[in-house]
């Protein structure tokens, strides 16, 4: 059987990481559509879950890594913003973050030092705020 399977399978696409994301979304949203009793969400899991299935014995390889790679690229940038945003917050205490009004770069200057002229160190535009 595991060979027939094999000979199958051969030449087609399987599953990948952006696949096992859509089991899992399907699998929340069967079960939220369980709990609040909503028939559209579940044809929506249903549409995932053959789309899911659609993907893995796809003879379209390219077109499929291709999607890989984009669903990689969106969760890479998601991680590099959401630990940019957690280095920010534990910063927050200590240092004050200003936008430069030329080029829009963040600058971050020690709290508590009053008025001060900050220059931006990408532009070298030079404002005055108050930290």
């Amino acid at each position: 059987m595991r060979e027939k399977v094999q000979k199958f399978m051969a030449g087609r696409y399987g599953f990948d990481e952006l696949s096992k994301a859509y089991l899992g979304l399907t699998v929340v949203l069967m079960v939220l559509s369980m709990v609040v009793r909503n028939q559209a969400l579940y044809l929506i899991a249903l549409a995932l879950l053959v789309y899911c299935y659609f993907r893995a014995f796809s003879k379209n390889i390219a077109k499929r890594q291709s999607e890989s790679q984009k669903f990689r690229n969106f969760r890479y940038q998601s991680v590099v913003k959401w630990n940019a945003l957690r280095n920010r917050q534990a910063q927050k205490k200590i240092y004050r973050f200003y936008q430069c009004p030329q080029c829009r770069q963040k600058v971050r200057v020690p709290r508590g030092k009053g008025k001060i002229c900050i220059t931006c160190p990408k532009c070298r535009t030079e404002f005055i705020k108050k930290s």
